[in-house]
């Protein structure tokens, strides 16, 4: 299934959001691969963050790994967020689709 989302970014945090994608959790990166998530990407607009991935199952709707709750924690001052800690996101239907 390919799944594609926006997020917003806060203003002068675009470095540092950079940053920490560029340094990414091994262990995040692993959950990620387990959960049967692949070909991840996120692009920047502005302060408009789109991302896009494929995943070979849908998202378990039970709580969320410590790992994934920790990495929402530590972003949490770069990007803007809903009232119960998790990142605003909003899904984009997909239109088009070449394969």
């Amino acid at each position: 299934m390919r799944v594609a989302f926006v997020m917003k970014l806060k203003p002068g945090c675009e470095d540092v959001y950079k940053q920490k994608h560029d340094e990414i959790w091994p262990e995040l990166v692993d959950l990620l691969r387990r959960q049967g998530v692949r070909n991840y990407s996120i692009f920047r607009h502005g302060l408009t963050l789109f991302a896009y991935l494929e995943r070979d199952t849908a998202p378990d709707e039970g709580p969320h790994d410590p790992i994934i709750l920790r990495w929402w924690e530590m972003m949490a001052p770069y990007m803007e967020y809903n009232p119960d800690g998790t990142p605003w996101t909003e899904t984009i239907e997909e239109a088009f689709h070449m394969d």
